[in-house]
């Protein structure tokens, strides 16, 4: 029988582990009636913190989500040990920020998007998913799943939407492999933690350079896309600055790239899986798909956690936590929680999932882009179903080696 204590959540080997091993020691702290806390990893560029606590309980993770102002995701950010200030100037974005500054950046990310920009992007999805399924439909017959379908839609609309040119669509590609690859080796060869520091800060750097000079081109002659929308969006008398819009753009395509590209890929791989669940989709797709977007996020969760830090002395739920103490808000636990969902680990689209954090939890950090990749997702998926009815995962899942993305690198398909 599996003990909490025997559950170590910074050991990358952990993290290697069979999905059905990991969501067992998950269930195993869910069922823990404390709160349990975990030494940080030793990272050589970064001083070792005091260690935190892991949610894993539904409830937990909804509590601490709603209530910003104890639970905050400025202290440090969002990653577990403590960003750098040299991380920050890269990664600073609003998910990192708490109000007032948070709210202000949303309000005036949110002027950029005006109806007309959310019709634009949505008609934007039909076109390019059309075009990614023809492309295979003229193909061989079988392929990556992931390179051939699941990274191109996503990409495709988040630089088209900036106004970013097909030509850097590799390298925003490669990018943002390298900021979310985790521990894994095929991205981030080299284990040397300052080697893999250098490489995270290259990488930002290589986005905020792209919009940031892309921005000052739009300040001095607007077009007609997101860039232009958001240089030029002005609350108060504020407008985004080019560091806050270079940050903007690294959560953007990575939050939307990477997160979208993998439920893509995992949606796939469970409808070939589950036949019996296909069946149904197939059967009354418009009807069913809405609900089957749900059980996706909720079973896959692409985000496996983010941190909140206690900004007083506190209770959560029936939990003691004082001010500074550092919480990792487990969502791939509180998904698959028995007393919230009914047989958590089988995937049932006509289940009612909404409850899931698949998203983040309710509170002033749920994903803005969940309406575009529930968008993607159901586009993808009918142009798919309806034009290459039989398309089917081939083989196992490549999946990366991390302990934040549940990503899929590779998935070997046939049609």
């Amino acid at each position: 029988m599996l003990k909490a204590e025997d559950i170590d959540l910074t050991d990358w080997e952990f993290w290697r582990r069979p999905l059905d091993q990991r969501h067992e020691a998950f269930e195993t702290l869910r069922g823990e009636p404390r709160l349990m806390r975990f030494e940080e990893p030793d990272i050589v560029v970064v001083p070792r913190g005091p260690g935190f606590y892991a949610l894993t309980r539904h409830a937990d993770v909804v509590e601490a989500s709603r209530r910003p102002q104890d639970f905050c995701s400025g202290r440090g950010a969002i990653n577990i040990p403590d960003m750098p200030g040299d991380m920050h100037e890269y990664f600073g974005s609003m998910i990192n920020m708490d109000d007032p500054r948070h709210a202000k950046i949303r309000r005036i990310v949110s002027r950029a998007f005006s109806p007309r920009m959310i019709q634009r992007f949505e008609d934007k999805v039909e076109e390019v998913a059309a075009g990614i399924v023809e492309n295979v439909a003229a193909g061989r017959g079988s392929g990556d799943f992931v390179a051939d379908v699941a990274a191109r839609l996503p990409l495709k609309i988040i630089c088209d939407l900036m106004g970013i040119g097909e030509e850097h669509y590799g390298t925003v590609l490669d990018a943002t492999n390298v900021i979310l690859a985790g521990n894994d080796p095929e991205f981030v060869p080299n284990a040397d933690p300052e080697q893999l520091v250098l490489a995270l800060l290259t990488a930002g750097q290589t986005l905020k350079d792209l919009v940031e000079d892309l921005g000052r081109r739009r300040r001095a002659e607007p077009a007609d896309d997101l860039t232009s929308a958001l240089v030029s969006a002005n609350i108060d008398g504020e407008s985004l600055s080019d560091q806050e819009l270079g940050s903007f753009f690294i959560l953007l395509v990575v939050a939307g790239n990477e997160t979208t590209r993998n439920a893509i890929a995992h949606c796939l791989d469970l409808l070939t899986r589950n036949p019996d669940q296909r069946a149904l989709l197939v059967e009354d797709y418009e009807a069913r798909m809405p609900g089957a977007v749900e059980e996706l996020v909720r079973y896959v969760s692409p985000v496996i956690w983010m941190r909140r830090t206690a900004t007083r002395d506190t209770m959560l739920n029936d939990h003691e936590v004082k001010e500074g103490d550092k919480l990792v808000l487990y969502y791939w636990s509180a998904n698959r929680d028995e007393t919230v969902f009914t047989d958590p680990d089988r995937f049932d689209i006509t289940r009612d999932a909404s409850p899931h954090v698949g998203f983040g939890g309710p509170g002033p950090h749920f994903c803005l882009g969940a309406h575009l990749a529930r968008r993607e997702i159901t586009v993808m998926f009918r142009q798919l179903l309806k034009r290459l009815p039989e398309i089917r995962a081939a083989g196992e899942p490549d999946r990366l080696e991390s302990s934040f993305i549940n990503g899929i690198k590779r998935l070997p398909y046939t049609y």
